[in-house]
């Protein structure tokens, strides 16, 4: 999939869990690890909010295009 999520390095650099970044942004665990391990189909814009504002972020610091090669 061209679209790489980096929330596990940008958990790293603030230095907080999947736990603590689960209750944060008020999801459940399975499915912030879902997004973390690169496996979601799909993310909310209200979810990506909650979780750019509980990391101190922008959307481009978790979402990377990565063209697929042919």
């Amino acid at each position: 999939m061209p679209i790489v999520v980096n929330l596990d390095v940008m958990m790293a650099k603030r230095k907080m869990s999947l736990g603590e970044l689960a209750q944060k942004v008020d999801i459940t665990l399975a499915n912030l690890s879902i997004l973390k391990n690169n496996h979601a189909k799909a993310v909310r814009f209200t979810t990506l909010e909650a979780i750019c504002q509980a990391l101190d972020c922008q959307p481009g610091d978790i979402l990377e295009y990565v063209p697929e090669e042919k």
